[in-house]
Parts: structure tokens; C-alpha cells; sequence
């Protein structure tokens, strides 16, 4: 099976938000994307020159998507990569797919010398942590939300 990435572009705004609300869902089952997500997510990853977003190709065919970037430090003059999103569509899991477009990101990543790359793995997804594992990652923190009430 041959893996590749190519990217994303304003024609593929509908596709790409498809999947992008399927990933979503998957993470949070009460995903109700509002609004702003729907006017903003997709252009505003677009307009960033510092975010990677690609369609995960394998055999031509699509697969899913992943979201990379590259960050400024907060308060040192370094970058950091970063993983934001990767999503395998269900009939392409446990191929290899996910690792093998990874791998490229984080290829693709280092090719920019930040100091680190990084990413979050939402709390109970396992097969998510034993991925990037498996890619050397570790974990180093972890993180807390308080979200406001409705």
C-alpha cells in the first residue's frame, strides 16, 4: 500500500469539512459545530502559512486528513511543530495509513528545525497514544479545561 499526502486547497472546502465534523464527532460524540467553526475553521487553517493541512492519500484513494504546523515559542525565539489533527477514515484504520502519513509529517516537521514537535491525545484514546508511541513520542503533561457553564 502506498501512503502519501497532498494538499488541501479552497476547492475542497466541502469535502474537507465533511470529514473534518466525522473526526470531530468521533472525539466528542456532542460535536455540534456552530457557526463560527463553520465560517472560520477551514479558512482560517488555510491562511496561515505555518499550518499543513493534506489529504492522507493511500493507493490515490482518500483516506483522511492530517493538520500540522509550526509555532513560535511563547517566550523564546525557537519554533515548535505541532500535530493538530490527524483523521483515518474508519476503512482505512489498522493499515499502517495513520503511521505512515505521520512519519511524513513529522519528517516534513523537522525539515523546519523547530525545537520539538508536538500534539494532544484526547483523554481515553488509546490506539491515538499507542500511535504516536510508537513514532517516539512520550507524554509530558497533562491538560486541564474549565469550561463556562451554558
Amino acid at each position: 500500500m502506498m501512503v502519501s499526502m497532498s494538499p488541501i486547497i479552497e476547492s475542497d472546502r466541502e469535502d474537507f469539512l465533511r470529514l473534518a465534523i466525522a473526526h470531530f464527532s468521533e472525539l466528542n460524540p456532542s460535536f455540534a459545530p456552530h457557526a463560527d467553526w463553520k465560517e472560520s475553521y477551514f479558512t482560517g487553517i488555510l491562511s496561515n502559512p505555518n499550518y499543513f493541512l493534506r489529504w492522507i492519500l493511500s493507493d490515490g484513494k482518500k483516506a483522511g486528513f492530517i493538520l500540522f504546523g509550526l509555532e513560535n515559542h511563547r517566550f523564546l525565539p525557537r519554533k515548535t511543530g505541532a500535530i493538530y489533527e490527524l483523521f483515518v477514515l474508519p476503512e482505512f484504520r489498522r493499515l499502517g495509513v495513520a503511521k505512515a502519513c505521520a512519519a511524513d509529517a513529522i519528517r516534513e516537521l523537522w525539515s523546519h528545525s523547530p525545537a520539538k514537535v508536538q500534539l494532544e491525545v484526547v483523554e481515553g484514546s488509546t490506539a491515538a497514544a499507542a500511535l504516536w508511541r510508537s513514532l517516539g513520542f512520550h507524554k509530558v503533561a497533562e491538560r486541564f479545561v474549565l469550561e463556562r457553564a451554558p
